[in-house]
């Protein structure tokens, strides 16, 4: 392991910034528009074609050019147009009116050339063969381009209609089926594989004196995704190094050998501290790994690490309590991912203390909160082994290693569930 660059015991923001740093952005991949949906933008999205690509009307009524009364060049009445396109096509496909003539037309068909603009159904008398203007019309109407929806108006060929970067909506998606585009660049969603330890952990029913239930099976593929991940496999390694050292190596087998040739980051779960039965340091050091971050100021979650596997892998060693491996998450693995993904690094959001901090020498702490009357108020059952506050959260406190009273603004981090 390379002990010379890894960032040890670092401050929270530190520690933020060193993960989304060393997550370059993977390459692209394309995606047909529907498989688009919550991707990040590769490549900015260009209009094919100007948008509308022809002059359409706004409104149901008659195209006229010239003033009135018009003769009309079609005798179909308005039920009985089949698509709103005016009849009278010339050689080159294309619309003309002369002078003293008119058409109808549907809302969207193609405007004729030579169209002044759109007399509106309810503004128009026919009599025969003939158009004018109802009492309701105004004397000029219709106006110069009136109710016509001009060529580009949208958007001109070749402009940018989506920047790159984006986490594209379905909005997004639509408007690049407009601009013409049948796929999209998309960055893809770094892959993730999980590596559970502890031997004390079982899966279901309920624990006996010495053993815990399993909380990282369950949550951290949802949890992941949330962050922009996506989970290829996940399995678990007994308290032993060499089984550790085997299941985090590129020639590991059985399920995790899926995962070695592209996967992206491999997240573990516990041993991450010092003691003689914590093996992830360790087994980091015997792969040759080079340490990132060794330790966060910050509590709960200080015995976090991030690493970079000598096959390029990322791995992200969160602590084995539960509380303080969601604080990890938070802190690097999102960035991590959000910088595999090509995202910026979000900046925390200023919230209201309800209530005063001492002072916590060298550490920042995580403290989930409640919102209660605009003001961000602890949670109870904050210990680093506790899930109960963090389950009905509004979101996390960052305070800072000096403290601060009751009413002042703290950084605080959303929860990417609560919406």
């Amino acid at each position: 392991m390379s002990e010379a660059t890894a960032a040890r015991n670092v401050d929270w923001k530190t520690a933020r910034a060193l993960a989304h740093g060393a997550g370059r952005p993977l390459p692209f991949q394309t995606v047909n528009l529907a498989d688009g949906l919550g991707q990040t933008l590769a490549e900015p999205i260009h209009a094919l074609q100007s948008i509308p690509h022809y002059a359409s009307s706004a409104m149901d009524g008659w195209a006229v050019n010239g003033e009135a009364p018009w003769t009309l060049v079609s005798h179909a009445e308005p039920e009985e147009h089949p698509r709103g396109r005016p009849s009278p096509h010339s050689d080159s496909g294309e619309v003309s009116l002369a002078p003293g003539e008119a058409t109808f037309i549907l809302t969207g068909g193609v405007v004729p050339q030579n169209a002044v603009g759109i007399l509106r159904t309810e503004h128009g008398a026919i009599r025969g063969n003939v158009l004018d203007r109802n009492e309701s019309a105004r004397p000029d109407e219709p106006s110069l381009h009136e109710h016509v929806r001009p060529a580009g108006e949208e958007a001109e060929e070749g402009s940018e209609a989506v920047p790159a970067g984006v986490v594209l909506n379905p909005a997004q998606i639509a408007l690049a089926a407009v601009c013409g585009h049948d796929t999209l660049a998309v960055l893809r969603a770094p892959r993730v594989s999980l590596l559970m330890t502890g031997d004390e952990v079982i899966d279901h029913g309920l624990p006996h004196a010495g053993q815990v239930r399993d909380t990282f099976g369950p949550q951290l593929p949802g949890f992941v995704a949330m962050l922009g991940g996506h989970v290829d496999v996940a399995g678990r390694a007994k308290d032993d190094l060499d089984d550790v050292v085997a299941a985090i190596s590129a020639e590991a087998t059985d399920e995790f050998s899926l995962v070695r040739a592209s996967g992206d980051v491999l997240i573990t779960t516990g041993g991450t501290g010092s003691s003689s039965a914590d093996h992830i340091r360790r087994a980091l050091m015997e792969l040759g790994a080079e340490m990132i971050i060794d330790g966060i100021a910050m509590r709960p979650g200080h015995p976090t690490l991030l690493a970079r596997l000598p096959d390029g892998r990322f791995l992200v060693g969160l602590p084995g309590n539960p509380l303080a491996a969601m604080m990890a998450m938070l802190t690097v693995a999102g960035p991590l991912l959000a910088g595999l993904r090509g995202s910026p690094l979000s900046d925390p959001v200023t919230v209201t203390s309800a209530d005063a901090f001492e002072p916590l020498h060298g550490r920042s702490r995580l403290v989930p909160y409640r919102l209660e009357a605009g003001r961000a108020v602890p949670s109870t059952h904050q210990r680093s082994g506790m899930l109960r506050g963090l389950a009905s959260a509004d979101g996390v406190l960052v305070v800072p290693a000096e403290g601060c009273e009751a009413g002042d603004g703290v950084p605080a981090l959303t929860l990417p569930w609560v919406v």
